[in-house]
């Protein structure tokens, strides 16, 4: 073909065979495409692309799934304690209130009468005393003269309500008990507030030594306070001045009422006489 016709060189490679073309000068010009193979890059593009885009969507989807079910999952509460004391009683069965309380502010230091008209408090001092008869385990429940009971005969040794906080009611008769060896029962409603109950778990963790805390469905008022014939009502919860009201009718009457010694609390526990945070 001459200087200005092309030289070919063949190469042997399967399933087609491989040439390179040279123009005029020897410069090497590009190889035609083997037949069908540009036709079939074409169309193996399109699908490689959505192949690509289908895994992408997979993963973004699976990211998500994993995003949700890890926001789902609720961070373990913090646990308190409830400063169950067996040295005072039993706990008879009545499951213990295990939740962190809120930390109690700072209190104003003010007479019983005083604090319960802050907070809007029904305050009653020297009720009726209604006997101190011990029944066995299995006797009914007295009827009691107030609400919650202030005094009155109630269930033997050892069955008296062991001091600490419970997340449901104990049996009147087992908290008169207590309250009969000079001890400080605290009752609210159930239906305050889990900010409200963890404020007053708080508080009570300033003075558990001779106290009880619990809920009850049964008073007439939204948080209440008993010693042996001593009543503090309080219709509603108002923060503050109601933890005041408590801490000024524990001081007044912890240990003071009842004709027994307060005995089975550990002499480091803050008390309602004498809590943490005075």
């Amino acid at each position: 073909m001459g200087a200005a016709g092309y030289r070919l060189f063949r190469e042997r490679k399967a399933p087609y065979r491989s040439v390179k073309f040279y123009g005029v000068g020897g410069r090497e010009e590009q190889e035609p495409a083997a037949p069908g193979q540009d036709g079939e890059a074409s169309r193996r593009r399109p699908r490689l692309i959505a192949g690509y885009v289908v895994l992408g969507l997979l993963a973004l989807v699976g990211a998500v799934i994993a995003i949700v079910a890890l926001s789902s999952v609720e961070a373990p509460s913090e646990s308190g304690d409830p400063h169950i004391n067996l040295d005072a009683g039993s706990t008879n069965g009545v499951p213990t209130d295990d939740r962190l309380g809120i930390e109690a502010p700072a209190l104003p230091n003010m007479a019983p009468r005083e604090a319960a008209g802050e907070a809007g408090c029904e305050l009653r001092l020297r009720l009726p005393d209604e006997g101190h008869k011990h029944l066995p385990k299995d006797s009914p429940e007295p009827r009691y003269g107030t609400n919650p009971p202030t005094s009155g005969n109630h269930i033997t040794d050892p069955y008296q309500q062991a001091d600490g906080a419970y997340r449901e009611t104990p049996s009147s008769s087992a908290v008169v008990h207590s309250l009969e060896h000079g001890r400080l029962a605290i009752l609210y409603s159930p239906d305050l507030s889990e900010r409200e109950q963890k404020e007053l778990l708080g508080l009570y963790g300033t003075m558990y030594g001779g106290a009880l805390l619990y809920p009850s469905e049964e008073v007439p008022y939204e948080v209440a306070a008993v010693t042996w014939t001593n009543l503090l009502g309080c219709a509603d919860y108002r923060g503050v001045p109601t933890l005041g009201a408590i801490g000024a009718f524990g001081k007044a009457t912890w240990g003071r009422f009842g004709g027994e010694s307060v005995t089975g609390v550990n002499p480091a526990a803050p008390t309602p006489a004498q809590p943490s945070s005075s």
